[in-house]
């Protein structure tokens, strides 16, 4: 199933589009509607599509996990661009977390 050629470019390529989106018909856009109806309505569906991912984990179907996790980095992707947040504000959180334990992480969340 797996694509060699793709790589975790393709986010930054995706998020590229749908800030392209921005300002698009609604009518011929699907990520243009999406931007239309505003912060409530693209958060519904970042988490339509967390709820299905996590259904198709619990029966665990690796194709079906695989699509519906497409559709929640899609979704978030929105979101993402909707509130000014880039790719590269998560990039460097994950980076400066990287090598931290999770355990240790949440301390440090909690104690600042």
């Amino acid at each position: 199933m797996a694509d060699e050629t793709a790589t975790a470019e393709v986010l930054d390529r995706l998020y590229a589009t749908v800030l392209a989106r921005k300002g698009a018909d609604p009518e011929t856009s699907y990520t243009a509607k999406l931007f239309s109806r505003g912060t409530p309505k693209i958060a519904q569906k970042v988490g339509e599509e967390a709820v299905e991912t996590v259904i198709e984990a619990v029966r665990g179907d690796k194709a079906k996990i695989a699509s519906e996790s497409a559709d929640l980095l899609y979704h978030l992707l929105v979101l993402w661009a909707n509130e000014g947040v880039a790719p590269a504000d998560v990039y460097t959180l994950l980076a400066a977390r990287e090598g931290t334990s999770g355990i240790a992480e949440k301390k440090a969340r909690k104690a600042g």
